[in-house]
């Protein structure tokens, strides 16, 4: 028999085809830039372009008369990178008119949208219900009817509100929760939210398990412990093998070879990656825990909604790879998209990799 993916693989796997959909779009729909493709065809002086985080975690929050910046991360309940948002050309700071500090501080300043940046939050508000309704299409509606029901059933238990998009990860490639002060219960009925938003909460929620637990965050573990081989790796394989970036790889590698769990050598001019037994240890306690969990889930919240979400999305995601996902159906990027200059990826990441560097899935 074919071993079953796990929950947290599917879900990122769903996640991260439906961002990448909606990026294309938007990059399609709006002018843009990027940094090493240029500006799109009908304008030099678009934003930058970002991903779908960036939406969830700023621009979603940010009305025409401003807000005051702490009140976005707030409601966000995850931070944002106001470093990046700004210089992109999405958003800019003034004083709160109310603060008689002399310098206060970033979290006090008032943030509004450019004008580029409203252009953005119309054309995402448009995205993401025109690629909603483009899977209903594609799956049928009866599909993503019941992936909804399922993620909303898991969801609708946990005890704390998490955020509608996956955090940009911290050193180690740590997953966030929440802050305690943003943590007050204010929702019981998720089904309004949109599906990236359903998806995000339930990977969120399993990855907080999950690193409650390991040393070593849940995108190391299924994005670069999974995938290497004992006897070594080629580096430059990593990104083909993984469907994450090779700065995304380069961000795990470090933070492993730092603390011992693999070492980097090169062989015939080819670098390779070789897992200790510290490394080995940690892939195989990942994957201990990865059952552990979904064993736990099922006794908390309920062992027929666990497996009706695993084939939900079993469904939909199937193996994760260019020929056994029909999630690949929607990837084709538009010819103008800096996407379709890339090499064709041939897996989706077993975990999204949201850096700092515009929020995207693969860490791009």
């Amino acid at each position: 028999m074919t071993r079953r993916l796990p929950l947290p693989t599917l879900l990122s796997f769903a996640l991260v085809a439906f961002t990448l959909e909606c990026d294309n779009e938007v990059e399609h729909w709006a002018p843009h830039r990027t940094t090493h493709y240029g500006p799109s065809a009908e304008a030099e002086a678009g934003p930058w372009a970002v991903s779908m985080v960036m939406w969830f975690n700023c621009l979603r929050f940010v009305p025409e008369e401003g807000v005051v910046i702490r009140e976005v991360e707030r409601l966000a309940r995850t931070r944002t990178n106001w470093d990046g948002m700004r210089p992109w050309g999405y958003v800019y700071f003034e004083p709160d008119p109310g603060d008689k500090r002399s310098k206060p501080p970033q979290s006090a300043l008032v943030v509004r949208a450019t004008a580029k940046g409203r252009k953005a939050q119309e054309v995402w508000r448009e995205v993401l219900v025109a690629v909603e309704d483009r899977w209903r299409e594609r799956f049928d509606g009866g599909a993503i009817d019941e992936l909804r029901r399922a993620l909303v059933a898991v969801a609708n238990q946990f005890e704390v509100p998490l955020p509608d998009c996956m955090p940009i990860l911290k050193y180690g490639l740590l997953g966030e929760g929440p802050k305690a002060a943003r943590s007050a219960r204010s929702e019981k009925d998720l089904t309004g939210l949109c599906l990236p938003a359903l998806l995000a909460r339930v990977l969120l929620a399993f990855a907080l398990e999950f690193e409650r637990e390991s040393d070593v965050s849940l995108a190391i573990c299924a994005n670069v412990l999974q995938v290497l081989r004992d006897e070594g790796t080629a580096i430059r394989d990593l990104p083909i093998l993984s469907g994450v970036s090779k700065e995304a790889i380069a961000m795990a590698l470090g933070f492993l070879a730092k603390r011992g769990y693999v070492s980097v050598l090169t062989e015939r001019r080819v670098k390779k990656v070789i897992p200790g037994p510290a490394g080995v240890q940690a892939r195989e306690n990942g994957e201990r825990w990865l059952g552990a969990i979904e064993g736990r889930w099922g006794k908390r919240y309920g062992a027929d909604t666990i497996e009706a979400l695993k084939k939900a999305l079993e469904r939909i995601a199937g193996d994760g790879t260019s020929e056994g996902s029909p999630l690949f159906a929607g990837l084709d990027p538009w010819p103008e998209g800096w996407r379709a200059r890339m090499p064709k990826p041939t897996t989706l990441p077993h975990y999204p990799m949201v850096l700092h560097r515009g929020g995207y899935p693969d860490g791009s």
